[in-house]
């Protein structure tokens, strides 16, 4: 039976008897970091400079970092209300610092987005790896210890732990222990908001040397709440939405694309004609790409090395329910809001059962058991998102040509090489066709990058908020001509420019005029009926943001963009200077405590809001 710890430098301390000196520990990605544990092992390192602790592990999960007083006024009560009793990693704070002492290490194969661009150490000590292969690398290092939030039950008097939402690579390594590749200490820390999962990370308590388990180490989940979906996102996903088969199977990642695409499937199986009317809204005049726009009889299989909330969403609106030896939805790992931690914490037994977490070398790839897996998932689709993409199909979503990393490859690659590899499935990857700089708009279809996640051989499915490029099995020139037709007008001309100069297009090509409208103002025009009817709220599946904050949210954004172009502040700070706030608005004005402005710059503050939210209401 494991030991038993109410106080983490005491556990802290017992690993380091038992281990010794020279630490290798393997921290799971995201949520089911053993916060405590953790910051009580780093403690130990920075005082004892004889200890070499080195952290290994993926999406160090952060509070958000307010900028500005509008930022630091809007989600500072925001960060008290969903963050306040989360633990920091101090890990995380001594990189940002660069105050790490020597003796410590931190290696990471996964970064929160955008989180490390400008932090040195974590750019160097990042490992470029396949989620599946990040379990040998771990093993390869010379793990010996693994700290892991767990889920608690006793069951007859005895106590059993849920890896509950993290079985993804804590699984595969002791898969390794097991088979006598491995040797290393389980440690875990009790939470109490964890639900208690079943199925493969359902684990005796003898599997664990300690476990931490107190009232004072207990700690509510990080919660990050959704965002709400643009028009932009809400375009791409109910694009995707077409393209998925009754019967399938489905595995979409985390973002507001993957909320707007379930959403889209929500509103194909509820009320398909109001489905076929949003797709002829939303690419008049060209004939449907998709074939699959009918309701959900035989209803979906999930396989995702993510689950959130969105699933939950399908799973209740009937669509997800071809079931797989009694399970709907295998994954890997989660994340979500609170609602989400809570509606797993509230299933039946008959519910939960039918969701099963497993190690990421099951949902992420076909080896092992292969041919059980072939016959479960026909028909896939792999929805995953990207920043970039090339003409000729290469795909970028995880780092920058001049080699820093913005996120990691995590599982896109291997899910885009089981669509080739099992009949009938497809990879569809999601690129919003232009971005704002500073600099102002540019494209994200590139002639060509310095960086490549995907590499054009496995090109297959492209989504912007413009349509579908289906490029597997095409020529070159045919693929240019599929993504010139998805990009963005302001920037078509240019590309199809240097993709003739290089020769890879006949010189009398043309872009057909049907594509050649590729505005953000068109696609606004076309979602309008269905926002205006309720068919594509912001927050599809609930938000943990207050209505004042839910209003507040379009109109800072608008003003986040207008600061990329500063052309454009003098006309809003007029407009709110002369014009007068409704009753909402000044509830709005009052959250930011701008409602009785007190110097020069809070008055300017509150002009720009003002105007912002009669501009963000104006649509």
């Amino acid at each position: 039976m494991p030991k038993m710890f109410s106080d983490p430098e005491a556990i802290a301390e017992d690993i380091i008897r038992d281990v010794g000196t020279n630490l290798v520990v393997g921290l799971p990605l995201g949520l089911g970091k053993a916060n405590h544990i953790v910051n009580a092992l780093y403690a130990r390192a920075v005082a004892d400079r004889a200890i070499n602790l080195t952290f290994f592990s993926a999406l160090t999960l952060e509070k958000p970092k307010p900028s500005n007083l509008l930022e630091r006024r809007f989600i500072a009560p925001v960060i008290d209300r969903l963050f306040g009793g989360y633990p920091d990693l101090a890990y995380a704070a001594a990189l940002h610092a660069s105050a790490l002492p020597p003796n410590i290490q931190v290696i990471e194969f996964f970064f929160l987005a955008g989180s490390w661009l400008h932090v040195p150490f974590a750019q160097q000590h990042y490992i470029s790896a396949n989620y599946t292969h990040a379990a040998s690398c771990l093993l390869a290092r010379g793990l010996n210890v693994v700290t892991q939030l767990v889920a608690k039950r006793v069951v007859d008097g005895t106590a059993r732990y849920s890896l509950s939402c993290n079985t993804d690579t804590t699984l595969d390594v002791l898969r390794a222990r097991a088979e006598g590749r491995a040797s290393f200490k389980l440690v875990a820390q009790v939470n109490s908001e964890l639900p208690f999962m079943p199925g493969a990370g359902d684990l005796s308590a003898d599997e664990f040397s300690a476990v931490l388990d107190s009232p004072a180490t207990d700690f509510p989940l990080f919660a990050p709440p959704s965002e709400p979906i643009t028009d932009t996102r809400y375009a791409i996903g109910l694009h995707a939405a077409g393209l998925v088969r009754d019967g399938g199977t489905l595995q979409i990642g985390i973002g507001q694309v993957s909320d707007a695409l379930a959403q889209g499937l929500i509103i194909r199986h509820r009320d398909n004609s109001q489905f076929h009317a949003i797709m002829s809204r939303l690419a008049p005049g060209v004939p449907v790409a998709a074939t699959e726009t009918g309701p959900f009889d035989k209803g979906l299989y999930g396989v995702s090395e993510m689950l959130f909330e969105a699933f939950l969403g399908l799973i209740a609106a009937g669509i997800l329910k071809r079931e797989v030896d009694g399970v709907v939805l295998h994954g890997a790992f989660f994340l979500g809001p609170k609602s989400f931690y809570r509606a797993l914490r509230e299933m039946t037994p008959q519910q939960l059962a039918r969701i099963q977490m497993m190690p990421v070398s099951f949902t992420n790839q076909l080896y092992g058991d292969e041919e059980i897996k072939r016959r479960a998932r026909v028909d896939a689709r792999f929805v995953n998102n990207a920043m970039m993409a090339t003409l000729m199909g290469a795909v970028i979503s995880d780092g920058l040509e001049n080699g820093q990393v913005v996120s990691g490859v995590g599982g896109q690659y291997n899910f885009v090489a089981q669509a080739f590899e099992l009949e009938g499935a497809r990879s569809i990857l999601t690129v919003e066709a232009a971005r704002q700089q500073k600099s102002g708009s540019v494209s994200n279809i590139r002639w060509n990058y310095g960086h490549e996640t995907i590499p054009r051989h496995l090109r297959d499915i492209v989504i912007t908020e413009y349509g579908v490029a289906d490029l597997r099995g095409k020529s070159d020139a045919d693929v240019i001509a599929s993504m010139l037709q998805v990009s963005d007008s302001r920037f078509q001309n240019d590309l199809m420019r240097q993709a003739k100069d290089a020769g890879k297009l006949s010189k009398n090509y043309e872009i057909p005029a049907a594509h050649r409208e590729n505005f953000s103002e068109r696609i606004g025009a076309a979602l309008k009926p269905a926002r205006d009817a309720g068919l594509l709220p912001s927050f599809p599946f609930g938000s943990d943001f207050t209505e004042t904050e839910q209003r507040l949210i379009p109109a800072l954004q608008l003003l986040q963009d207008a600061q990329r172009a500063p052309l454009r502040l003098p006309g809003l700070l007029w407009q709110g200077f002369t014009r007068q706030p409704d009753a909402a608005d000044q509830e709005c004005l009052a959250r930011l405590g701008l409602d009785r402005p007190a110097s020069l710059s809070e008055r300017a503050w509150r002009a720009l809001v003002n105007a912002a939210l009669a501009r963000s209401k104006a649509g």
